[in-house]
């Protein structure tokens, strides 16, 4: 797999360092570090070595995720220049990131979605926001998601 988010990774860190840029260094320092900790993780527990494509996407998720708490509160605690800084990294991870649904595809995504489960009610959500949120993973945010398809079922 030449084409893993780590190769992206390893590829814009060397050239980050060529070009001293501080805010990549440190961030896909950051990215690569939790990357090579997930797959150790997944080494111990027997498994195979390398990430899939999806596996490293939840990690880069995960990363962005931690940015945005990290921001939320660092503005509750009037810490400007940490959200300054978390805000820098946030940029650079979510390159790694797929293209974002926008609101009119998400809800065509999703209608197609309820239509291929057979869902009819609030009661087959969670088999709609399974699908989704497989289909979906790292184009559009869980919280929306579950906003249209709650929206999609209550109709």
């Amino acid at each position: 797999m030449s084409n893993s988010i780590l190769d992206r990774v390893k590829t814009d860190l060397t050239d980050a360092m060529k070009a001293q840029d501080d805010v990549r260094r440190r961030t896909l320092r950051s990215l690569r570090a939790a990357l090579a900790n997930k797959e150790i993780e997944q080494r111990e527990g027997g498994t195979e070595t390398t990430l899939n494509e999806q596996e490293e996407l939840a990690v880069v998720q995960k990363q962005v995720k931690q940015r945005r708490d990290s921001i939320e509160q660092y503005k509750e605690a009037g810490r400007d220049d940490l959200v300054q800084r978390e805000q820098e990294e946030l940029e650079v991870l979510e390159e790694y990131l797929p293209d974002r649904l926008s609101d009119e595809e998400l809800a065509e995504r999703v209608e197609a979605i309820v239509e291929e489960v057979g869902a009819e009610s609030m009661a087959d959500m969670g088999a709609v926001m399974g699908r989704a949120m497989d289909e979906l993973r790292g184009r559009a945010d869980g919280n929306r998601v579950r906003e249209v398809v709650e929206e999609a079922l209550s109709n």
